[in-house]
């Protein structure tokens, strides 16, 4: 396998991952504004985690499937590249749409096709890169993708105040009360998701397979119920390392959910003093999540090209750990601050935390799976992500009135917590040694 994989130039990495730009652009969409667009077309604030139900299921059913379909499919184009390329498209048409939704169960119904779309997209998208690369250059592949993810979701969260700034009014407001920026927004994202995954299959397009490797695919069984029976043998046989991952992601991901969601309605309560989803605090709120969730994006885009070195000297359950005891800290102070300029200091913790969220976590499984099995592992591994969001999802409702005191920042403050407890279990995660 190593002749068939040399050694690509800096440039060739950065090309074959420009894809992920458009793919995360669209959930850097989701993240900044659906909570607000749901506030908006009426949501209960202590129903907002139900309505996010869309990414953590679709992620549940349709990852897993898809990684592997495309371990066994055979077409002139390669085994992924037929999944980026309908994935990206449907995405496309999902975001157009969005910002139009005339009701609350518009959006939430079509955020579920906008989910589904993106997933079938992503998995794929990280086989590819298991696939593309040499287990030497794993390092520099995923965290380029965590690079783009940063500065993907920097311009996400901030285009609606660029164009603002611009000379668009911020309570210009389309027929459904949602802001125009947001509806432009959504647009642009719908241009990047198509002709950024385009760019990286015409430019890095997928190795070919030998003919032995071609024969081996075709003679695996066909069907639905082999499929199924692939992924559960993949999880009877998950390596140590994918296992111990397990309460590392329970606690992380549970941790930006709450982060993700509840984020807005914390500022405009504890910066503009008001809970109401009409009032030009709460859009202000939103503007100014869209500035601090840029700036720990581009936190983000920085530290993943800075953290390449520091994880082939130190490891990446070392460097994992340090990142997420720093978005800890931050975001357990974030409530506390109530002058807008001082929010930016706990943004680095949790841009340095992202960074390391989309990368550090994938070199300590690529260096563990089988290259055989990388879509169907990847797949499943996305269900270490999308169990714990589910989780979150039925359970928050239930802690937010009792637990929580019904305050959307004392759930910024739980979701500190969390990421504290994520960066204790990563330490007991044993890397393989060619992970780094």
């Amino acid at each position: 396998m190593s002749t068939r994989k040399p050694r690509l130039s800096f440039w060739q990495i950065v090309s074959m991952n420009f894809g992920f730009f458009g793919i995360q652009f669209s959930f850097g969409l989701q993240q900044a504004n659906m909570s607000p667009i749901y506030r908006t077309l009426g949501a209960d604030e202590s129903h907002l985690p139900l309505l996010w139900l869309a990414g953590p299921v679709t992620g549940l059913l349709v990852q897993p499937l898809i990684g592997a379909l495309s371990d066994r499919t055979v077409t002139r184009w390669g085994r992924r590249t037929p999944y980026f390329m309908a994935g990206a498209m449907l995405c496309s048409l999902g975001l157009l749409l969005m910002p139009f939704s005339p009701t609350l169960w518009f959006a939430a119904g079509l955020l579920w096709i906008l989910d589904a779309a993106n997933n079938v997209t992503m998995e794929p998208y990280r086989a590819y890169v298991s696939d593309r690369l040499d287990p030497a250059q794993h390092s520099l592949g995923f965290l380029t993708q965590s690079a783009f993810t940063g500065l993907a979701q920097t311009l996400a969260y901030l285009t609606p105040s660029i164009l603002v700034s611009f000379g668009l009014h911020s309570d210009a407001l389309g027929s459904n009360r949602i802001p125009e920026a947001t509806l432009l927004a959504f647009v642009i994202g719908a241009f990047l998701s198509i002709s950024t995954v385009w760019w990286s299959i015409r430019r890095v397009p997928e190795l070919p397979q030998s003919e032995a490797e071609l024969a081996e695919m075709r003679a695996r069984p066909r069907g639905g119920a082999a499929t199924l029976a692939e992924i559960v043998a993949a999880l009877r046989e998950m390596p140590p390392t994918m296992r111990r991952l397990w309460w590392m992601a329970l606690f992380q991901w549970y941790g930006m959910m709450c982060y993700w969601i509840y984020i807005v309605p914390s500022l405009a309560r504890t910066v503009f003093g008001t809970a109401d989803a009409a009032s030009a605090g709460f859009r202000e709120a939103s503007l100014l999540n869209g500035r601090i969730g840029g700036f720990y994006n581009f936190v983000a885009f920085i530290a993943a090209f800075a953290m390449v070195p520091i994880v082939r000297r130190l490891g990446p359950q070392a460097v994992h750990a340090a990142c997420l005891l720093a978005a800890a800290a931050g975001m357990w102070w974030l409530p506390s601050i109530h002058d807008r300029a001082w929010l930016f200091l706990p943004m680095v913790g949790i841009g340095l935390a992202w960074a390391s969220i989309m990368g550090n976590p994938y070199v300590l499984l690529a260096g563990s799976i089988p290259p055989a099995r990388a879509g169907v592992y990847m797949g499943i591994f996305n269900m270490f992500i999308v169990i714990p969001m589910l989780i979150q999802t039925l359970t928050l409702p239930l802690l937010y009135p009792v637990i929580l005191g019904g305050r959307p920042d004392n759930v910024i403050r739980f979701a500190g917590v969390l990421l504290a407890l994520a960066a204790v279990a990563v330490l007991f995660v044993k890397s393989p040694k060619a992970a780094p």
